[in-house]
């Protein structure tokens, strides 16, 4: 009898130190998760209180503008800028227009919220951030409409990373976005920004000239010059539609029907204008064709079209590439604009 219940009781304070460890785990997974969750929570109101992008967000009053940063996040703060009445969307294609002098030329303050590299997906997202953060009607939108605004693809995908969460109408999105590396690498140089009051506020009007970062060369350079003179491809590819940026983006400007809408179609180096009789030249009438009928039937709209050829266009000099050209061209395109302003007064 003795035996029997010597040989039980071990057997009872195994059970017992294994109850009692399982306990301790139980009680150190619900310590960290409560400590990841503050944790979380913490960063989490610590990044909207901050308002690292200058939002609007945020309930607190802080320093106007944000840091000089990259113009995909910087444009959540100049596209809210009540001084600015009128804005250029598009890609690098339409960067060199500038602000300063499209205002000096039509009275209008304007801001440049371009994105490098993107399309209509993006230009889109920001002309509805740009729209809904004005006190009165903007008095311009100037849209740069090159060949990724001709795809047929519902989705318009895009090429590059591009914080559609910082422009989203939903709250939820926002807040989740906030939880990301980049944002937390820029607690420490907003709170600077924020705090010191000293730090260098990003250019308001989000212009910047990138010629004086581009070699030239065309007229010294053979090399340089022959890749110029090489045709590619043009267009779009899509010669008969649907245009689906053209209804996503008519649709959009339903809300602000009595802003002036100007869509620029930007110049190209002669070699990448299609051939005529081409489906290359099928694909570009067909885009041009669906933004001219935009125009067309939209109040206080006008298609400007420096995508032909033109005498411009074949001097290798005023390019910095095939579709990228210099400041003498751009100082151009802007008198186009402020006539057409002029003339939907």
């Amino acid at each position: 009898m003795s035996s029997s219940t010597s040989s039980s009781e071990p057997a009872g304070r195994t059970d017992g130190t294994q109850a009692a460890s399982e306990a301790r785990w139980a009680g150190f997974a619900r310590a960290f998760a409560v400590t990841a969750l503050a944790a979380l929570l913490g960063t989490l109101t610590l990044a909207w209180m901050l308002d690292p992008y200058d939002t609007g967000n945020t309930p607190l009053s802080l320093r106007d503008g944000v840091r000089p940063q990259g113009p995909r996040t910087a444009a959540a703060s100049r596209g809210r800028d009540p001084a600015f009445q009128g804005a250029i969307f598009g890609n690098s294609h339409v960067q060199l227009l500038s602000p300063e002098r499209l205002q000096a030329a039509t009275g209008i303050p304007f801001v440049s919220l371009i994105a490098p590299a993107s399309g209509p997906k993006e230009g889109l997202v920001l002309i509805d951030w740009y729209l809904r953060h004005r006190r009165e009607p903007a008095r311009a939108v100037i849209v740069g409409i090159d060949d990724l605004w001709c795809t047929a693809d519902p989705a318009m995908p895009n090429a590059k990373p591009f914080p559609f969460w910082l422009y989203s109408r939903d709250r939820a999105e926002y807040l989740v976005g906030l939880l990301r590396f980049d944002v937390l690498e820029e607690f420490q140089r907003r709170i600077v920004y924020l705090v010191t009051g000293r730090g260098e506020r990003a250019r308001p009007d989000g212009y910047w000239d990138y010629e004086p970062n581009i070699g030239m060369g065309y007229d010294r350079d053979p090399a340089k010059r022959m890749e110029l003179e090489q045709p590619g491809p043009s267009g779009g590819g899509n010669a008969s539609g649907p245009f689906p940026a053209v209804q996503a983006l008519e649709a959009l400007m339903q809300a602000a029907a009595d802003t002036p809408l100007i869509l620029l179609r930007p110049p190209v180096y002669r070699s990448l204008l299609p051939v005529p009789g081409s489906a290359e030249a099928a694909a570009e009438a067909g885009c041009r064709g669906a933004f001219a009928a935009l125009a067309a039937r939209r109040p206080l709209t006008t298609l400007i079209d420096w995508r032909r050829d033109r005498p411009e266009l074949h001097d290798p000099n005023q390019f910095f590439d095939r579709s990228h050209y210099r400041q003498p061209i751009a100082r151009l395109i802007e008198v186009d604009i402020a006539a057409a302003l002029k003339a939907m007064r």
